[in-house]
């Protein structure tokens, strides 16, 4: 199939290997890359010819401030276009001058040729200026990541370094509260017996977050590590069980645990898994009221066993699920909230997981509930390493 190319100076059909038109002789090479360098992009109707002069706008505003054109010869030229037009005749304006006798070719060729480098010379200007523009913004970026990243470590230094410190006057507090309630200084009233449980307690709860603290402050420096050993599910549920029982009977909530006989052992840290499973089921509590359900299940799938831990209570909107995995942070962060923590507990649960290679799945809508389910790999599966 031959391809028909037309000259851009004489509009007469040439080989499109030629260097030269052989009727007008201007140089095709020098066409080309000017019409390609400029306009790389532009696409033109197919019964428009591709010439230098469609790629200058305002050619005949362009001649009239050379004084090669009068403004009246332009009107003339522009008329006697749309006449040629309205007849199925493409025209552009540069022949419309050369037919009509206003300018000669070589005038418009000179004209067209200058305003193409100039257009080529604005448009590398304005790439540099683009990629100058680029390079700054991009400096600047990694200059607030670098400020993010340098925050970020800080951040984790302090928390590490506080939750330390706060460890030793706890160890302390623990200490002489466990001699008062084994009444080694003496016997206790009624009172204070009452007393020292509350104070016990709180202590209780003020060490866990301390550790929760501590653990994060390891998770978010890479430095969470994890001992994997076969688990039995039954026994790693038992282990907590009878706390959270108690947590939802006081509350009364309906608690059920489903794990069917046989289930086999998986692969996970013993500790992390049952902070994990903890975690989940308080949170599940916590969050859904009184007459409520929670519900904690296990079930074989393929070579995993897929927990699932789901509730009937207040729920997530979908478009802030993302939040929950926010370390300190509360979808109620008002100071009113109803609900106590500090937010780091589904963070926590989430960087457990992923080094586990598993991942959180979450499905809620508000005042309908919360279910969460991840997945572990059970011992012999091709996934236990």
């Amino acid at each position: 199939m031959t391809v028909e190319v037309s000259c851009p100076r004489c509009l007469s059909s040439i080989d499109p290997h030629s260097h030269h038109c052989p009727y007008c002789g201007v140089d095709l090479d020098l066409a080309a890359t000017l019409s390609e360098t400029v306009f790389p992009s532009r696409v033109f109707p197919m019964d428009v010819r591709i010439t230098p002069e469609t790629l200058v706008p305002r050619l005949g505003e362009l001649l009239i401030e050379r004084g090669l054109l009068g403004s009246k010869d332009l009107k003339a030229a522009l008329e006697f276009q749309q006449d040629k037009i309205a007849n199925g005749e493409p025209c552009l304006i540069g022949q419309a001058l050369v037919e009509l006798g206003f300018v000669d070719q070589y005038s418009i060729d000179e004209v067209v040729t200058v305003q193409i480098f100039q257009l080529q010379h604005k448009l590398e200007q304005t790439n540099r200026e683009l990629e100058q523009r680029v390079a700054e913004r991009t400096a600047e970026l990694e200059k607030a990541l670098l400020k993010l990243t340098e925050l970020n470590q800080l951040k984790s230094n302090f928390i590490s370094n506080i939750s330390h410190e706060l460890r030793t006057p706890l160890t302390h507090i623990k200490g002489y509260l466990d001699i008062l309630s084994d009444r080694s200084l003496g016997p206790l009233t009624t009172l204070q017996e009452e007393a020292i449980d509350v104070l016990v307690r709180s202590e209780d709860r003020l060490e866990q977050l301390i550790d929760d603290l501590i653990q994060f402050s390891l998770a978010v420096r890479g430095e969470l590590s994890l001992s994997l050993q076969p688990l039995e599910i039954r026994q790693l549920v038992d282990a907590y069980l009878p706390q959270t029982i108690k947590k939802a009977k006081a509350k009364g909530i309906d608690l059920e645990v489903t794990i069917p006989v046989g289930l086999p052992k998986i692969y996970a840290d013993e500790g992390k898994m049952q902070w994990v499973f903890n975690q989940l089921l308080d949170n599940g509590i916590k969050f859904t009221p009184t007459g409520g359900q929670v519900r904690f299940s296990a079930q074989r799938e393929m070579d995993f066993v897929e927990f699932t831990v789901s509730d009937s209570g207040i729920g997530i909107p979908e478009e802030r699920i993302i939040e929950i995995f926010e370390p300190f942070h509360q979808l109620d962060g008002s100071v009113t909230r109803r609900y106590s923590g500090i937010g780091l507990g589904l963070a926590m649960v989430h960087h457990i997981l992923e080094a586990h290679g598993s991942a959180l799945d979450v499905d809620s809508s508000p005042d309908q509930g919360t279910r969460f389910s991840f997945s572990l790999p059970v011992v012999g599966s091709n996934d236990d390493g």
